[in-house]
């Protein structure tokens, strides 16, 4: 569990770096997505390293904003837009029906657990299946 709160936090932490100097507006698009799901994976990762007191609505509203955001993935990414600040690898579009099915997959996975998080206990769970849907998709379609 710790992993993924790392990367979700890692994520957030450079995402306004990574942002600067962004030429094209679809990748600048795509870039914002992804820091909105990052930003949502701060809140529920604060929670879950104990640096926020548990807040089963807050939770519950970053869930249901993730499976939102991960709806919009394959949309960003229907146009093949490239930008050295991307981390966006090529591959997503040669093999663009896997990459969609992993975003609905985070979609699902996330608006699942909407409802489910009611203690603390239920928190490390939820961040590892959460974080197994962001990790299958970052391992092979995302520059490290």
């Amino acid at each position: 569990m710790k992993k993924y709160i790392a990367i979700a936090l890692i994520a957030t932490g450079t995402a306004a770096f990574a942002h600067s100097g962004v030429k094209d507006p679809d990748v600048m698009n795509r870039m914002m997505g992804m820091s909105e799901l990052a930003n949502q994976m701060k809140v529920i990762g604060s929670m879950a390293k104990g640096e926020a007191a548990f807040d089963a609505a807050a939770i519950d509203a970053a869930l249901a904003k993730i499976s939102e955001e991960a709806g919009y993935i394959p949309s960003l990414f229907e146009k093949k837009a490239l930008d050295p600040k991307s981390e966006a690898l090529p591959v997503i579009w040669d093999d663009f029906d896997t990459f969609t099915a992993r975003a609905t997959d985070l979609e699902k996975v996330s608006g699942g657990l909407v409802g489910t998080v009611q203690t603390s206990a239920d928190l490390g769970p939820a961040v590892q299946q959460i974080g197994k849907a962001c990790g299958a998709c970052h391992g092979d379609f995302r520059a490290k």
